[in-house]
């Protein structure tokens, strides 16, 4: 039923430590909206795929997974069905398929309920081990923070401890939960060449630079450099801005691609309404990938160019050195005599 795809299945390996923390912090209800998304993801791949006898791919579970893992924890389960509905079938399947489609559709499903139930979904982030159990999650672990993410509590003036953000032990969406899980997921898809880490160090690094800058500028909307760790922006750059169909397909190119979302999304978080910005900042990078591939291409072959260029003004059998290299006159056969 499944088309094989291991660099997918990587992406699935690696997220299983993410996923499996949501479930300790929020519980059971992070089962259902995986559950949903999963279900719904494949369905509607394979109702596609079947007037055309194709198979569906194992690239459509790591966009339910990723989708679901975008979701807040209380996110009502008929969100996630309306959104990974759109997210496969409007942004994957009405181009082609796996492997034609411009947009990353986990960004794209996100993006649309995001924008559509904003009320709802705005409404829908709890306390970390604190849905609808008591004073504990699936496992007892008690309330570990405010309902507030983040975010919330840097734009309203307060701190948030970093070692709540190294162990995910803080509010926020799903799969925003620990750093270090986060930053391991990235050694592993790294070390066996699933994702791009050009991509990824390029992310972080330009868009650390940039709120440093606006930080000790003294910009008032900016947030500190230390919410990189928090929210969706180590998250995003990791699992959504490396995606191999909707990025750029030259190394070199990956450089501008990656710096393009971190300053966008810094830029979104800073001087907009939307205290996110990383999903934005990913859609402007699908936007943007093959124009970054055609510039970079156009450079290579220009240099390509005049280094040709310059060989073929060399004659055939001449010395590349310069006239002040020349043998002096009366030496060889007329020094000999």
């Amino acid at each position: 039923m499944f088309q094989k795809q291991i660099i997918m299945r990587r992406v699935l390996y690696s997220l299983t430590p993410i996923w499996a923390l949501s479930v300790w912090l929020y519980g059971p209800r992070v089962v259902v909206l995986t559950a949903v998304s999963l279900a719904l993801g494949v369905l509607t791949e394979y109702l596609y795929e079947k007037r055309r006898n194709g198979k569906v791919s194992e690239a459509v579970l790591v966009t339910a997974t990723l989708f679901a893992l975008s979701l807040p924890p209380a996110a009502p389960a008929w969100i996630a069905a309306v959104g990974i509905v759109f997210a496969v079938f409007t942004a994957k399947m009405i181009y082609g398929g796996f492997g034609r489609n411009i947009y990353n559709p986990a960004i794209a499903g996100r993006l649309f309920v995001y924008i559509s139930f904003a009320t709802v979904l705005g409404r829908s982030f709890t306390p970390a081990g604190n849905f609808g159990l008591g004073a504990g999650t699936l496992l007892g672990r008690p309330e570990v923070l405010s309902s507030a993410t983040p975010l919330a509590v840097w734009r309203s003036g307060g701190t948030v401890p970093v070692l709540n953000l190294l162990t995910g032990l803080r509010d926020g969406s799903i799969g925003e939960s620990s750093v270090l899980l986060i930053l391991a997921a990235a050694v592993y898809l790294i070390w066996t060449k699933t994702a791009s880490w050009r991509i990824i160090v390029s992310e972080v690094a330009a868009g650390g630079a940039l709120a440093l800058a606006l930080h000790f500028a003294g910009v008032k909307a900016a947030l500190p450099p230390a919410s990189l760790l928090g929210g969706s922006f180590l998250f995003v750059a990791v699992f959504m801005g490396t995606d191999p169909v909707s990025a750029p397909k030259k190394p070199a190119s990956h450089w501008i691609y990656g710096a393009l979302i971190g300053i966008t999304a810094i830029v979104i978080r800073t001087f907009s309404a939307f205290p996110e910005g990383t999903s934005f900042a990913v859609f402007v990078g699908n936007t943007f990938a093959s124009m970054i591939d055609d510039f970079v291409a156009g450079r290579m072959n220009a240099r390509k160019a005049r280094a040709e260029a310059k060989a073929a003004a060399v004659p055939a059998g001449a010395s590349p050195q310069g006239p002040g290299d020349a043998p002096a006159a009366g030496t060889g056969k007329e020094a000999a005599k």
